[in-house]
């Protein structure tokens, strides 16, 4: 029986992973070897923690519940010298001060899987590869692809910098206390280099989440409420190769990136114009 101030609490959307089987599947598509440095996301009671602290070099585990953190240090007492555990909010963690690559392995909160998820991709840099157990839904969008209705700002903006693929689903009843919901567990690989290659990136994401703003229009019609001009905007489509009535999510990568790449060649032209006008 759980002791109630480590009790699964609603607030914070945890659900404790309780099969052995899957745990053990979890760590070996980790796979964590000595040499590694791993950050856990949401240890909980610890059913993933402590198999990562006999196989990793360093593990550093974000915990926000002040129970669970007391719990945490308590089980580990000076068994696991590998091990620190930290109370903080993951979304305030400063990966960027971390100096050497280090692994991921999390079991996110549902309500704050996306915003974890942005954040992790912004320190991709530091990242060698991330184990994420998700609500199965939200995997899917991730790695959707083109002509997909899964597919939208967060399937790209993974894909853009990452290979993500669904390694493992996991049945509601693999935890307590049950969800509603299934789930999966991800493997985020960062890239070397972005899929495709833009000029402007900055432009590329503008351009990305205002397509994706009305998802039921074409992509003319969403850019050019957007603030677009359309007739500007039907002839970069054309050049790019794109069809005048397709809807953001038909689009591949390589044609968001001839999308953006035409359209900031415009944009540069017309500014060169404009700074030549008496």
């Amino acid at each position: 029986m759980l002791d109630k101030s480590t009790a699964p609490k609603k607030h914070l959307g945890q659900n404790f992973l309780k099969d052995a089987i899957l745990i053990s599947k979890i760590i070996e598509i980790a796979n964590i070897t000595k040499d590694d440095k791993v950050i856990e996301i949401g240890p909980g009671k610890g059913a993933l923690t402590f198999h990562l602290a006999e196989k990793a070099l360093k593990v550093l585990a974000i915990e926000i519940d002040h129970n669970l953190y007391e719990y945490l240090n308590e089980q580990a007492g000076e068994s696991y010298p590998s091990l620190t555990i930290i109370e903080e909010d993951v979304l305030k963690f400063p990966f960027e001060t971390i100096e050497s690559k280090f692994k991921v392995v999390a079991n996110v909160p549902y309500y704050i899987s996306t915003p974890i998820i942005f954040k992790l991709m912004e320190a991709r840099n530091k990242i060698t590869d991330m184990t994420i157990m998700l609500q199965k839904e939200l995997a899917n969008r991730i790695v959707a692809s083109p002509n997909c209705k899964d597919f939208g700002i967060l399937s790209i903006a993974v894909q853009f910098y990452a290979t993500p693929t669904i390694e493992l689903e996991i049945p509601r009843d693999a935890f307590f206390p049950v969800p509603k919901v299934d789930s999966a567990v991800l493997k985020i690989v960062p890239r070397k280099n972005p899929a495709v290659r833009v000029g402007n990136e900055n432009l590329f994401w503008a351009v990305i989440k205002s397509a994706f703003s009305h998802r039921r229009k074409t992509l003319l019609n969403s850019l050019a409420m957007a603030g677009f001009k359309k007739d500007m905007l039907e002839g970069i489509l054309i050049n790019a190769g794109i069809e005048l009535n397709i809807r953001p999510e038909n689009l591949s990568m390589e044609e968001w990136g001839k999308l953006v790449d035409e359209l900031t060649d415009h944009l540069e032209y017309q500014k060169m114009r404009k700074s030549h006008d008496w």
